[in-house]
């Protein structure tokens, strides 16, 4: 079967693209605030690697729809939120006005979706 037939693979596979994509990044701009600074790459290299885990572990254990939407929250607020802290030290300007903002909102009702998925019950 195709995996055009089974949509929450697709899912699955995405996030574990994510998971691996954001620990990559994670790692090489903990290298460029060791070399190059940047009052806000670590922070940025941070939340990489902190979520990272989070998209690995969701598209591993093929997770319900919930957890697949929270995590979707989670990265979307996680582009958002380090866009704009990098636009910020390498291109000298916001991504774009309240994308920082928007983005930690994002991560706080991604996190809030993940803890309230424990309280529906998932269906086949």
């Amino acid at each position: 079967m195709s995996l055009a037939e089974h949509p929450a693979k697709t899912g699955s596979r995405i996030l574990v693209l994510a998971g691996g994509l954001c620990g990559a990044a994670g790692v090489a701009l903990s290298a460029a605030a060791a070399h190059l600074g940047g009052a806000f790459v670590g922070t940025a290299a941070s939340f990489l690697l902190m979520h990272a885990p989070v998209f690995l572990a969701v598209g591993l254990i093929g997770a319900g729809r919930p957890l697949r939407i929270a995590s979707l929250l989670l990265l979307v607020g996680l582009v958002l939120f380090c866009g704009d802290l990098l636009a910020r030290d390498f291109l000298g300007s916001r991504l774009f006005p309240m994308s920082a903002p928007i983005g930690g909102t994002l991560l706080i009702a991604g996190w809030l979706a993940m803890a309230g998925s424990a309280l529906i019950q998932n269906r086949p």
